[in-house]
């Protein structure tokens, strides 16, 4: 019926949030996509699901006026409330509303949209679905960074993905924030978080990480950012990391990060595919 407000699509998260908790992936968005926000005519960013304080969304904001002067960042949440107690803290460029999935109301097809914390509640088919939707909603060169996080933001995990699906996973870690690789599986996004499993590529990958990481504890002498970027090299020899800028490498890898292409770890695909992908 014309003039009927559609509901928001989505379900209210529990809103946990912090400052600094999303920094990983901040600077992650930055160092992948600042090429593409510098080039875009009025790049427009939605952070999906900001939660119950706009400051994730706010250091968004000021992380990306660093690199492009204009561009605007719109924080979406589905609850109102969140959104009334987030809207003094706009400012030029910086905006609040109230939307979900169909990330209703942009002005205009985003750019770059950052979900954080807000599939962990849902199944994975619920999980597919919301990426479908998100994908048809983004600007055609559009970029979607999907994913989870602990409560201060020291384990992560987040998908990449384009209007075409998911090109790749990323594992961010504070170097005190595990004992183990595999101590971040429990932050993997919905979409490989019950994939974990023997048999699957994901499964395999932290078995595989967790065996270069005791290998290279020769490298602990060094100190533990020394012996990760050890380790990323080693798993590049069977595994398709990326080595190069602006993703791969040491200087991301001594950030705490490892980046792999999707086709690596997506469900059902053969360990022996991802090492031929190599």
């Amino acid at each position: 019926m014309r003039g009927r407000t559609r509901r928001p699509v989505g379900s209210i998260t529990r809103g946990t949030t912090g400052h600094n908790r999303l920094r990983r992936a901040d600077r992650w968005i930055a160092a992948a996509y600042g090429g593409l926000l510098r080039s875009a005519s009025r790049p427009l960013v939605v952070d999906l699901g900001f939660g119950a304080s706009h400051v994730t969304t706010t250091e968004l904001y000021l992380r990306l006026r660093a690199i492009r002067r204009d561009v605007e960042v719109l924080g979406i949440e589905i609850d109102p409330e969140r959104v009334a107690t987030a809207a003094p803290h706009a400012r030029p460029g910086l905006s609040f509303a109230v939307g979900g999935f169909e990330l209703l109301p942009a002005a205009r097809p985003p750019l770059i949209v950052r979900a954080f914390n807000v599939l962990r509640q849902y199944g994975e088919a619920e999980s597919a679905a919301a990426w479908a939707l998100l994908r048809s909603r983004i600007a055609a060169d559009g970029v979607i960074v999907e994913g989870t996080c602990s409560e201060i933001g020291h384990r992560a995990a987040w998908v990449g993905l384009d209007a075409s699906g998911p090109r790749t996973l990323t594992l961010s870690t504070r170097f005190t924030g595990f004992d183990q690789p595999s101590d971040l599986a429990e932050r993997l996004p919905k979409a490989l978080i019950h994939r974990n499993v023997p048999g699957e590529p994901v499964y395999d990958l932290f078995q595989d990480l967790d065996r270069a990481w005791a290998v290279c504890s020769p490298y602990a002498a060094y100190g533990v950012r020394q012996r990760w970027a050890a380790t990323a090299e080693t798993l590049a020899r069977t595994w398709p990391v990326l080595t190069r800028p602006p993703l791969g490498g040491r200087a991301r890898w001594r950030l705490g990060e490892l980046t792999l292409p999707w086709e690596a770890v997506a469900p059902g695909f053969p360990q022996a595919a991802a090492e031929r992908a190599g």
